[in-house]
């Protein structure tokens, strides 16, 4: 479904991805791990249109997708949450979702002020649609609190049903887990794995290594903007570099 190759990317005389190539098979739930600063949420950022890449290519169901505008991107088929929270906190958690919908929408600034029959149509189908991705990522009484009064698990819980709401076919968490304890971990753990069931691929960055060793099918590791393992879980916990990378090497 998404296939990177050799994809470099550049900040000035920085270099925070060089050279790297994966490979995202459809109805997987792929990992992306690494120490800090190894590059992984600027690989995400290149492949969701918030950066350019400096070189190399990145292709959702072959059609490329480096480079172009983040909207464009979602319209294909491709949603992201972020690492830090960003909800609009003085809508309710109902309106947060029902704003994702508008890739998917079709009536325009005349539909809107006409307000005929399809556009009232639509606005019922956008209220329907986002209620249900509330119910399903276990949101279905929240729908009126203010995104900003949520408790922190139900906002990042929020952001996915959100990201939910632009259908798409592949979607990408940027540490989803990061502040939860271990009884919201599992929560969460679960509803990734109900999402793969409806036929939606993961991409996941984590740094909770055996959350994503537990969940994963493929796992990649970043180490200073390159990939230095890919592979099945249980290969690439063993590999040397990948242990060097997170303990140190020997003296």
């Amino acid at each position: 479904m998404l296939t990177v190759r050799n994809v470099s990317k550049r900040f000035g005389g920085l270099a925070a991805l060089e050279g790297v190539s994966l490979d995202v098979e459809k109805g997987h739930i792929y990992g992306l791990i690494g120490p800090n600063g190894a590059g992984k949420t600027t690989l995400f950022n290149c492949m969701t249109g918030l950066y350019g890449v400096t070189s190399g290519e990145i292709h959702l169901d072959s059609a490329p997708i480096h480079n172009r505008k983040p909207h464009h991107i979602v319209h294909q088929g491709f949603a992201r949450t972020f690492q830090n929270i960003r909800l609009f906190a003085n809508m309710t958690a109902l309106e947060n979702v029902m704003v994702g919908r508008h890739p998917r929408t079709h009536a325009g600034v005349l539909g809107a002020i006409l307000r005929g029959p399809h556009t009232r149509a639509e606005e019922r189908q956008i209220h329907d649609r986002s209620l249900e991705l509330m119910d399903f990522v276990g949101l279905a009484r929240k729908g009126r609190t203010l995104a900003g009064h949520l408790a922190y698990g139900d906002q990042r819980r929020l952001e996915i049903a959100r990201a939910l709401a632009t259908e798409p076919k592949l979607l990408a968490l940027d540490e989803p887990v990061a502040g939860m304890n271990p009884t919201e971990r599992r929560q969460m753990a679960d509803l990734f794995l109900r999402l793969r069931e409806t036929g939606i691929t993961l991409l996941l960055i984590e740094h909770d290594v055996k959350l994503v060793m537990g969940l994963c099918d493929r796992v990649a590791v970043l180490d200073y903007g390159r990939k230095i393992a890919e592979g099945a879980p249980e290969s690439v916990q063993r590999d040397p570099a990948v242990i060097e990378a997170y303990l140190g090497g020997a003296e």
